[in-house]
């Protein structure tokens, strides 16, 4: 086995852990109580503010847009923080789709949007 052969096994090595890494970190958003493919509410923020969305799961992200309070948004899917850290999920209402922490959602069972 030569040199580039030897980087090339262990690049893929490396690749094949990060991979089985991330399917743990992003973890079934069921297990924590979201219902992803389903409607939410934009709760907990101030009438005369408005929630950011994100372009990356992360408060330090770009802002690509924002939502008002109890604005009615469709979940694409959630990721749980396995640490403790913020879960945050995809949303999208009309034009606007973006991550937003998941503790500004509140899942909607019974009601339509």
């Amino acid at each position: 086995m030569n040199k580039n052969q030897e980087k090339l096994l262990v690049a893929t090595l490396a690749g094949l852990i990060i991979a089985g890494v991330a399917a743990f970190a992003v973890q079934p958003a069921l297990a924590a109580g979201y219902e992803v493919g389903s409607p939410a509410r934009i709760v907990g923020v101030k009438h005369w503010d408005v929630l950011n969305a994100r372009k990356w799961p992360a408060s330090y992200s770009q802002k690509v847009g924002a939502f008002e309070p109890r604005t009615s948004v469709w979940v694409e899917r959630c990721i749980v923080s396995p640490q403790g850290g913020a879960d945050w999920c995809l949303v999208e209402q009309q034009h606007t789709r973006g991550w937003v922490n998941a503790r500004f959602l509140e899942m909607a069972y019974d009601w339509d949007i």
